[in-house]
């Protein structure tokens, strides 16, 4: 088959694995071995990486782009997992991430067909190739390291590309350097960051709880009530609907913390942005330390920071009513009763049981009333 300079990239792993060795147990690992191919000049990239999964299929991919320094007009995989979620001789299925990926770089892909193995046969020659030349001078070699392995991997790589073909007095670099390099499309300005999906429900507070960091991030409160679509990343959280994008977020792993824009939140609920566990604290601190203890022991005892806000906020709002001393007492009596919450302190304080002194407790005597029996009454 005749092929166009700087038109396909062909893509596949090799059968066999390399491995290293764990320094301090002695343990093998084994590795899998990502192989490409450029159709015209056959300039070939070679690397050593943990697994097949769609993670490292990309990077490897990605290093072999910016290897070339340049993207074809197609990537041409095979039927791997990580490229394709469903076979088809005529119309595969590419995998979502994979498709973002090739759209990032501004190519297509084309998934080579089930039992046609013309279709790959310049890969498959590449890779019985690349057993002769790198595998062989490898194979007494010891490595600790994917990064040692790999530099190992691109000296004999450097060799092969720079050995004239059989017969020929070119070799494959220099075949690339003089008819395909300059026909291959430019690099982006940014390297490709790998994107996840989650499914989403948008709470009455504004919030979409995203699952993996156990975080909170808001979007405009029009959309309360909707299923929504995450897109993260390392660093970012976008959420979409219907293929709009209505939120994106820095990336925060803070467990059951909030990400809040203001412009997302109603007007009356603005303010719910500003709170915090520290502003809380400070709060009780004023009141006293049994008030400043009760709050913090709610912060902890509460797994979603909104429920442990609200019961914080209408305790210190009880110092209004009954005053910061009975308030003080208040939470005292309700931690000896082990009792952290709004309704036992706000109990506590319309029952006036902040007012009894403690050492009346055992000394009080019940007061006689006909309808309190003897202890007569049980021998």
């Amino acid at each position: 088959m005749e092929h166009k300079a700087g038109d396909k990239l062909f893509i596949d792993f090799t059968g066999k694995k390399l491995h290293i060795v764990d320094r301090e147990t002695g343990e093998l690992k084994e590795l899998e071995v990502f192989v490409c191919i450029l159709g015209s000049s056959q300039y070939t990239y070679v690397e050593a990486c943990a697994s097949q999964k769609l993670e490292d299929f990309i990077r490897c991919t990605e290093n072999a782009l910016w290897f070339y320094g340049g993207v074809p007009k197609a990537l041409v995989p095979d039927n791997l997992k990580s490229a394709v979620t469903k076979s088809s001789r005529y119309e595969p299925k590419v995998n979502e991430v994979f498709a973002d990926f090739a759209e990032h770089y501004e190519t297509a892909v084309l998934p080579t067909r089930t039992y046609r193995p013309r279709d790959k046969a310049i890969v498959e020659n590449a890779v019985k190739i690349i057993y002769t030349r790198v595998f062989a001078p490898l194979r007494n070699q010891v490595f600790h390291g994917m990064t040692d392995i790999n530099i190992a991997i691109r000296e004999l790589l450097e060799k092969h590309n720079a050995m004239p073909f059989r017969g020929r007095e070119y070799s494959r670099r220099s075949l690339f350097m003089e008819i395909e390099k300059g026909e291959l499309m430019p690099l982006p300005a940014k390297r490709y960051e790998v994107k996840r999906y989650a499914q989403a429900t948008v709470h009455k507070n504004s919030h979409i709880y995203f699952g993996k960091d156990k975080h909170y991030y808001s979007v405009p409160y029009r959309h309360i009530g909707k299923q929504v679509k995450l897109v993260y990343t390392d660093n970012i959280v976008e959420i979409y609907h219907k293929h709009e994008r209505f939120a994106v977020h820095t990336r925060d792993r803070k467990k059951y913390g909030y990400t809040t824009l203001a412009d997302h939140m109603p007007s009356h609920h603005r303010f719910v942005s500003e709170w915090s566990s520290e502003r809380f604290i400070d709060w009780a601190g004023n009141i006293g330390g049994h008030c400043k203890g009760y709050i913090i022991a709610i912060l902890e005892k509460k797994q979603h920071p909104e429920q442990s806000y609200k019961s914080c906020l209408g305790v210190l709002h009880l110092a209004k009513k009954y005053g910061r001393e009975r308030l003080e007492n208040a939470c005292k009596r309700a931690s000896e009763y082990g009792a952290y919450n709004y309704n036992m302190v706000e109990r506590i304080l319309k029952k006036g049981w902040d007012q009894i002194d403690e050492r009346m407790d055992g000394d009080m005597e019940m007061p006689e009333h006909n309808n309190i029996r003897g202890g007569k009454y049980y021998e």
